[in-house]
This record gives C-alpha cells, structure tokens and sequence, in this order.
C-alpha cells in the first residue's frame, strides 16, 4: 500500500497509520533535501571517469556532457512533474505502476534496487583502495567492510541520519567543485596570484585538432562514456516522500536541475579542458582533476582530490543504501516484494528492507574480491544500462499519468513538462537511440552493457507478467485525488 506523505508520516505501512512500524517517517529537513538535489547529480564517476571522455572526445566531451545533462533535465521534469503530483517512496516505479501496469513497477523497481546493490560494491571497493593507501595496516577488503557496516549503521537509526550524513558529505563535494571553478577559472584568465599557468588559456578548446580532434562521432562515444555518471539525479524524488513538505521539495529540486547540471558538470569540465590541452599525457595517468589542480603548482594535489573523490563514494554509497532500501519498501507496499520489507521500525526505517540490501552488497564485494573478472564484470555489465531504462520507463510512464492527473486532480499538476507530448516522445526516441548506438560499440564494452542487461531486464518482466496474470500479490492500486490515503481500488493499465 502506497500512501500520500501528510506532515508527519511519509507514507503508511502494512501496520497501518500512528502504529510502531506504522510506516516512513518525515524525518527530513529543507536543508537535507536540498543537499540531496544538488549532491544528487555530482557522482564520483564526475570525478574519476571524466578523463577517458575527455581523452577520446577532447574538448568536444563539452557536447557530450551538455547531452546527457540535456537529457537529464528533460527527464527529472517529467518525474517531477509525476512526483509533485503524487510524492511517494517508490517514485518512478510507483508511477510506472500506476501509468502501464503493475509488471512496469515491479520490473523497474527491482531493476533499479539490483543496479543500487551493485553500486554499493563498487563504490565500497573504490574506497576501501583510497583508505588502503593512507592506512595499509588495515587491508583492502576491510576497509569495505568498515565502510559499509558504518553507512548502514547510520541507515539504521533513522532517516534523520541518513539525511545529516547526505548533506555533509554533498556539501563537501559542492564546495570543493565551486572552489576549483573559481581556482581554475581565475588561472584560465591569469590572474590567480603566485600562479603561473604556463598550459592555460581558452584556446586550448581549439588548438590542439580543433574543437572536435576525432570527429563528431566521438560525441556519441563521449555520451556512452559520461552517461552513467548522472544515475543519482533522482533521488531528490524518493527522499522527498520523507520530507515535511514532499510537493514542495519535488517542485524546488525539479527546477534547480538545468543550474546544477550546467555549473557542476559542465562548468568544472570546461575548466579541465580550459587549463590544459585535452591530449596531454597526464589527464589520463592522473585523472581529469588531479592533473588540472597539479598544473597549478598546488601542493599535494593528488591527495586532496583523493579526499574529494573518496567523500563522493561514501556520499554514493550513504545514497545508494537509502535508495535500494526505499525502493525494495515501496516494492513491499505493492505487495511486489516480501511484506517484510515494507515493514519499518519506530523510528519509521524499513529495517528489512536496508538489512536485505546491504546483504547483497556484501554478497557483491565477495564476488569483486574473488571472482573480479567473470561475476562481478557481469553484475556490473549487466545493471550497466539499468539507468537509460529508468529514464525509458519515465519518459512513457509521463505520457499516461499527466492524463490521468488532468482527469483526477488537475490542481496537483504544479510541475508540468515542457512541450507536451512533443517533447516526451522526443526524449524517449534520444533514449533509444542512445541505447542503439551502444550496441556497435565494441570498443568500451558498450554492446555488452547493453546486452546482458537486457538480459535481466527480460528475466525480470517475464516474472513480472506471470505474477501479474496470475495476480499474485495483487494490491491496492493507489488515486491520485485521495488523501491522505490513495488506497481506493482502481484497475491497472
């Protein structure tokens, strides 16, 4: 059973309304979500997975970026034109319910919580190798096990915590991009005081090949290199449904995405390829932000961006613990997932549901560390594709549900997408089309991203469709007018 947050409950559980386990709680403050929005879209792929799209795109990697970040934009807008309407733990999936039938939530449901899990392992391994290397007493794999035991901890006591950990750990990372815009940008112009910049200068967008030194179709691969770096941008919607005010946040954090993509991501890229020349050896022995920072003389570069790169892991990992938990909960409401999971603590935590999660992660760091190359390449391969079916499935799911909004509650329609239909049916073809490219890629694995999960995705919704013709779990399928509760029986698709 999905339910419409109210003040000070986020959404009600199998145990019904006021009870201990009653259901999430609203245990999020303003500033928590709006650390969340904006630390949301600044992964760590930002950081250490720019530097292979520059190498193969050089500056050109700017239209690459400006791409992807477009098709994020267009998406976010019409989850949150879903959201403000409907706030709810499960979003997309909860909406994909609602829009094309139960088999759409719970294929992308568990999609998306098997995409989550996988994240969890690696992004534990690539911490636990920074905190090797500042403290080799501890081996590598116990430092990922530290890590996640800790993160989960927090996940444990309340959403509160989850919520104070997100907003330092993303205003780590804000801080840290703006000071090398601004560092970067006063050196791109040559007047950072004591720095002399020798490589700097705007021409380095043209001088080395041009602006496009390996032809335009190194955007397209640029695009397959850079896209998975923006999975994140939806969380604000799922954590919104445990805020005091969900329409409000949704609505806050669907607007400020176009400034939040364009400074993080395009501003900090323009100042990499702005201060040195996108062929030089260093960006990709060092990394993007490494180099770019070292050509600056400043001290201990190396390090201080290992610091940065290792809070947006634990920022990821604190995120995709919350994430994978609150979507296996909704799944539990739908009665798509065990009626554990949808269970929840005093303090209003799916315990089961994080429990279960993390338990998976752990399984994943296990197969990282013994079997690296055959397992764990395909859990990784296989959930690699996952966030372009996310979007997929938003963009469709849109289509239905702002007809069905207009026709139940028209005044909820706060957000609304641009260009409707026009331009929802536009994002889905650039979705498909970007999925079609990645098949003749051979080159970075893309055709076997691709393949394999779509392997899992056609396992998934064969169990989905059977679960669904035979009804089993059949749940309540929420309305969007009802309040406070939406548990009013309608038929599906």
């Amino acid at each position: 059973m999905t339910s419409q947050p109210t003040p000070t409950k986020a959404a009600s559980g199998p145990d019904g309304p006021g009870e201990p386990g009653g259901g999430l709680q609203a245990g999020l403050k303003n500033r928590h979500l709006s650390m969340i929005a904006i630390g949301g879209v600044i992964g760590a792929g930002l950081f250490v997975g720019s530097s292979s799209g520059i190498a193969t795109a050089g500056p050109g990697i700017l239209l690459s970026y400006a791409l992807v970040g477009t098709l994020v934009v267009l998406v976010m807008r019409m989850l949150g034109e879903m959201s403000a309407a409907n706030p709810t733990s499960g979003s997309f999936s909860a909406h994909a319910d609602r829009a094309l039938g139960r088999w759409a939530g719970f294929s992308i449901g568990w999609l998306y919580w098997f995409f989550w899990v996988v994240v969890l392992a690696v992004e534990a391994t690539a911490g636990a190798k920074i905190l090797e290397g500042w403290i080799p007493a501890v081996p590598q794999w116990g430092w990922a096990l530290i890590v996640m035991l800790v993160l989960t901890a927090t996940n444990l006591v309340s959403v509160g915590s989850y919520g104070e950990f997100e907003f330092w750990f993303a205003g780590i990372k804000v801080v840290a991009i703006g000071a090398f815009i601004v560092i970067g940008g006063l050196a791109i112009f040559g007047v950072l005081p004591g720095v002399d910049a020798e490589k700097a200068g705007l021409g380095n967008l043209t001088d080395h090949g041009g602006f496009l030194p390996n032809g335009p179709g190194a955007i397209l691969t640029g695009v397959l290199l850079v896209v998975f770096s923006f999975m994140g941008s939806e969380i604000a919607t799922l954590a919104a449904g445990e805020s005091e005010d969900p329409q409000r946040a949704v609505t806050k954090s669907t607007n400020s995405i176009i400034w939040r993509v364009g400074v993080f991501y395009l501003g900090s890229i323009l100042v990499v390829v702005a201060l040195l020349p996108w062929n030089d050896p260093s960006i990709k022995e060092q990394g993007s932000y490494v180099a770019a920072l070292d050509s600056l003389g400043i001290a201990h570069a190396g390090q201080i961006m290992n610091f940065i790169v290792l809070t947006s892991v634990l920022s990821c990992l604190n995120s995709g613990l919350y994430t994978a938990s609150r979507m296996a909960f909704s799944l539990g409401q739908r009665r798509d997932a065990p009626k554990a999971f949808a269970r929840t603590t005093s303090r209003g935590v799916p315990m089961t549901a994080i429990i279960v999660s993390v338990v998976f992660g752990f399984v994943a760091v296990f197969f990282n560390y013994k079997f690296p190359d055959s397992v764990f390449l395909f859990l990784v391969n296989s959930s690699g594709a996952v966030a372009l079916f996310v979007w997929l499935v938003i963009c469709f799911s849109q289509l239905r549900m702002r007809k069905i909004i207009q026709r139940e509650s028209p005044e909820k329609l706060v957000v609304k997408m641009w260009l409707y239909p026009y331009l929802t049916w536009a994002t889905a073809a650039l979705i498909v089309f970007v999925l079609g490219y990645m098949l003749t890629d051979t080159e970075h694995d893309g055709r076997e991203t691709v393949l394999l999960s779509l392997l899992v995705a056609a396992v998934v919704l064969v169990i989905a469709v059977i679960r669904q013709r035979t009804g089993a779990g059949a749940p309540p399928v929420r309305h969007i007018a009802d309040e406070p509760h939406d548990d009013t029986p309608v038929k599906v698709g």
